[in-house]
């Protein structure tokens, strides 16, 4: 992410939500309610959900890498929590946030209404715009040039219904970018859909694999509205995916992204990993009207440059 990215709106999955046994009186629950302010699996922890997916997520021994890592170290430094990184795949991260076997999950992952409906999402940390790796040095600006096409994406990311919308194009997915990147390489697609800062990452570890990273002219709003699964071929908002029995989290970390753009460790972040500010921390202008009345009030406006 699109973490997604990065990623679709799928079928979560239902939970059973466990109640929590009421602190007794005095000052034993008293510090039990300070150590845990933020209602974690465990106090003073934060349980991380990630797939390896650099330059987003990935560990190293027992710490976290990449820019959405950083961020999270960043603003949990803050909250006083320590991360404690669960390495799954992407439809791990998704269910232990759902199920709550994990307090957070980072890596891109694209905002839904599907999704917060059985969580939360922060406000958006950064923007994903429509990258695309392609096969040789081919050029394809619009929509209109996909159709046909044989295009992959990992199983799970926004860009799978995006695809099954283009005219003739031909879906294939994946358990990971891997396969995306190796089948493209050997011309069996001609367009990977992936997040941006991960093609850009690819094509300079992997030359051989010979694929260019171009940006697709995002559908105009006419077109969205014509057909709803092109909207994830337009920017889109990632964020950080919170269980719905931590409230108080997600508040706190929403509050330390802004924090971050307003002092511009948002910005050199991006930057570091290869990212251009102007194109990924700054909100498409039909962004907040997505997530008003949905998971944040009326007035709400995402954070941006």
């Amino acid at each position: 992410m699109v973490w997604s990215n990065r990623r679709t709106a799928a079928a979560g999955v239902t939970l059973a939500v466990l109640a929590s046994a009421a602190c007794g009186a005095g000052d034993d629950g008293a510090s039990a309610d300070a150590a845990n302010a933020y209602n974690t699996l465990k106090p003073g922890e934060l349980t991380v959900a990630v797939q390896p997916y650099m330059p987003y997520t990935a560990t190293r021994g027992d710490k976290l890498v990449g820019i959405d890592s950083e961020i999270l170290q960043h603003v949990a430094a803050k909250l006083k929590l320590k991360l404690k990184p669960r390495v799954t795949d992407f439809t791990g991260m998704l269910g232990s946030v759902q199920s709550r076997r994990a307090d957070i999950t980072i890596g891109g992952i694209a905002w839904t209404k599907e999704r917060q409906a059985q969580g939360l999402f922060t406000d958006p940390p950064y923007y994903s715009p429509p990258a695309m790796a392609v096969r040789g040095d081919a050029q394809y600006p619009t929509v209109e040039n996909l159709k046909g096409l044989s295009m992959g994406t990992v199983t799970g990311y926004v860009w799978v219904k995006s695809i099954q919308a283009v005219p003739g194009a031909k879906l294939h997915t994946y358990p990971n970018a891997n396969g995306v990147f190796n089948d493209l390489g050997a011309g069996r697609i001609s367009v990977g859909f992936l997040d941006p800062l991960l093609i850009i990452y690819t094509q300079q570890k992997r030359p051989d694999l010979k694929f260019t990273t171009r940006y697709l002219t995002p559908p105009t709003d006419a077109q969205v509205k014509q057909n709803a699964a092109l909207e994830y071929l337009r920017p889109y908002m990632t964020s950080f995916y919170i269980p719905k029995q931590e409230p108080k989290l997600e508040q706190a970390v929403s509050a330390g992204i802004r924090e971050m753009y307003a002092d511009g460790s948002m910005a050199a972040l991006v930057k570091k990993y290869g990212g251009d500010p102007e194109q990924f921390l700054k909100a498409s202008p039909w962004m907040a009207a997505e997530r008003q009345g949905v998971d944040r009030p009326a007035g709400w406006r995402p954070p941006s440059l």
